[in-house]
């Protein structure tokens, strides 16, 4: 019988099947010529194998003539001597040379059998080789074009969704499609070619013993849907109670130390009991519910095994058929079932692929950010004068944040950005950086439009240093010098010292050369940060945007970084986004936001005289103030 149907979770299906099945073809089709190569030799390797039952049929047969001649001539020369015949009679039947099996013949269909097997495995290792290639090739176009489009998306897609979504798209989806390519396909071919094959070679044995075997397909193919149907309920019920078990226990093992500080150790665990318990009620009854069909199955199947034994025993006697032909028959029989449950499987693993494959074609139908201008301006020298004028911009065009925002930003100028939660503080900077196009209006860098560089020159000009760190898997000394390539070894010490960080690094054991893993967790929060102002400073940008750079560094390190960036943001148009005005006061220009509009702006003690908006926020800082009243409505 081989293996039963596969059981499992209810399968994903694609929104548009069809659609997306010719879009995934259409990446075929550069292969196709090996693609055809590898159907025929499917079709080869498939059809060796079926004929070997067959072949091996003709084997038994004869050895069953051989034994059949000899019980004759025992019986011949037994009752010759009990009826008192003649003994020339006898004499002669025990002259007669005894039969004996013909193996040279045996022997000339085994060595038949071993060469269509050596070929068929050769053809399926040459098909596999092939269809290896095909997959990877064409997996390959898919990546790269899935790059280039994440290229060219626009930052709002990050935005609207998790990494690790994105991640999935790129990595789980991309290895289902590879998988299906190099396995599934090549198996629903030899399927179809064995099922088709085997019910033609059933034919020519008898076509009565083939009726009576296809009789007991309908019965196994209904006890196969109506458990299953009732399964996916159960599978599905329990992917879901393992969802929710892991998500509990990855929550409480992240949050392990609030867990214990609160006291919640017994609700944390009552509440895994209780899933626990769900997920043992459902995975049983899916497990039992699998189970089963085994059985069930071979109940149908041996019943069938019993008739065509019955009926091949008939025929036999009749002299309709060889004795070998039962043998063969039955082999048949048994392969049948097999991959008529592998083309049902598959065509579940097909509808899993293509609506992989949709997730995947979504990143590419994605709308892509507006192309750089072929005759693109460069500023050879940026002085960093910064002017918005009349700009909108919201992140739904239904919902604006920014109505009329008007700002002009002097060469060399320090400006902090200080407001509310929401206020609009990042989207100014996104909007500088283009990661953002304006709906309305125009920004501009000493008189040019930045619609009018290309983005990597825009960018080129400013440094970043923002309040969630960013350290990849390298060693120090290659972290910092991400901010510019080429960098030396005395530029990074350099970079370094001036974000005073270098006494830091020379206290780790390997100094510059100490690798950070995946996450940067084995240095401290402030340590990052200062390895990240270390790679702002080695830019040596134009302009400087500080987004909460200070967040995460004590008050002593935080004076030292402050004298650091003081020099660093001499003669460098600055943006300082900060929650602690303590930081901005020597600010040159500070702009107040709230909802997306600059309600204020001016320096330290002018906001301060005015007892405004920024008033409040100062006081709330350090009297205690309430500011509830002014960040409204």
């Amino acid at each position: 019988m081989g293996r039963g149907p596969m059981m499992g979770p209810p399968v994903e299906k694609a929104k548009d099947f069809r659609g997306t099945l010719k879009r995934l073809i259409s990446y075929l089709r550069p292969e196709k010529y090996r693609f055809i190569a590898v159907l025929i030799l499917a079709i080869i390797s498939t059809l060796f194998s079926i004929v070997g039952p067959k072949i091996m049929g003709k084997a038994t047969t004869k050895l069953a003539d051989g034994i059949l001649a000899k019980y004759e001539y025992y019986i011949q020369l037994y009752t010759a001597i009990q009826r008192n015949m003649p003994v020339e009679v006898i004499s002669r039947l025990k002259k007669q040379p005894i039969p004996t099996f013909d193996f040279g013949y045996i022997g000339k269909v085994l060595l038949l059998l071993i060469a269509l097997y050596l070929i068929s495995a050769l053809c399926s290792y040459v098909m596999a080789y092939i269809m290896s290639s095909v997959s990877q090739n064409t997996v390959y176009k898919m990546r790269n074009d899935v790059k280039d489009k994440l290229d060219h998306i626009p930052l709002k897609y990050f935005d609207q969704r998790t990494h690790g979504e994105i991640l999935s798209r790129v990595t789980n989806d991309m290895d289902n499609i590879a998988t299906t390519l190099q396995q599934s396909l090549t198996q629903l071919i030899t399927s179809l070619v064995t099922v088709i094959g085997i019910l033609i070679m059933m034919l020519t044995i008898s076509p009565v013993m083939t009726v009576i075997a296809l009789v007991t397909l309908p019965a196994s193919m209904f006890i196969t849907a109506l458990i299953t149907k009732k399964s996916q309920k159960f599978f599905a019920d329990q992917q879901k109670c393992l969802g929710e078990l892991n998500g509990h226990i990855e929550e409480m093992y992240a949050g392990h130390k609030i867990v214990k500080v609160f006291g919640h150790e017994e609700d944390s665990i009552v509440k895994f009991q209780e899933i626990n318990v769900r997920l043992y009620g459902v995975g049983w009854k899916a497990q039992f519910m699998s189970g089963i069909i085994f059985p069930a199955l071979n109940f149908v199947n041996n019943v069938g095994y019993v008739a065509i034994c019955v009926v091949g025993g008939l025929l036999v006697a009749h002299k309709k058929i060889e004795i070998g032909d039962i043998q063969a028959f039955i082999q048949y029989t048994r392969q049948f079932t097999q991959p008529i449950i592998q083309v049902a499987n598959i065509a579940n693993v097909l509808q899993s692929t293509v609506a992989s494959a949709e997730r995947v074609f979504e990143i590419m139908d994605e709308a892509e950010q507006i192309p750089d201008q072929e005759d693109a301006k460069v500023i050879t020298f940026p002085k960093g004068n910064i002017r918005f004028e009349h700009v909108k911009f919201g992140y739904k065009e239904e919902d604006p944040l920014m109505e009329d925002l008007s700002i002009n930003i002097e060469e060399g100028n320090t400006v902090a950005i200080v407001g509310p939660t929401g206020a609009g503080k990042t989207t100014l900077v996104n909007l500088i950086m283009r990661f953002y196009e304006v709906q309305g209006g125009r920004i501009t860098i000493d008189g040019v439009d930045i619609r009018e560089m290309t983005r990597g020159d825009l960018r080129t000009m400013f440094g970043m240093v923002l309040q969630d760190t960013w350290l990849f898997n390298g060693t120090i000394r290659d972290n910092i010098a991400y901010g510019r390539e080429g960098a030396n070894d005395e530029e990074v010490i350099s970079a370094a010292k001036a974000a005073n960080a270098h006494h830091f690094i020379k206290t780790l054991p390997d100094g510059y050369d100490t690798v950070l893993n995946e996450e940067a967790s084995n240095i401290s929060q402030g340590q990052k940060q200062l390895l990240t102002i270390a790679r702002a400073i080695l830019a040596d940008p134009a302009i400087l945007i500080l987004d909460e750079a200070t967040s995460n560094i004590d008050t002593r390190t935080e004076v030292l970084i402050q004298k650091a960036m003081s020099r660093l943001m001499k003669g460098r148009t600055s943006f300082v986004i900060a929650h602690r005005l303590s930081t901005i006061r020597d600010a040159d220009l500070i702009l107040v936001m709230n909802k997306g509009a600059i309600v204020e702006q001016g320096n330290h003690n002018e906001l301060l005289a005015k007892d405004g908006f920024y008033a409040d926020l100062y006081n709330c800082q350090f009297a205690g103030g309430n500011l509830s009243d002014k960040v409204v409505s």
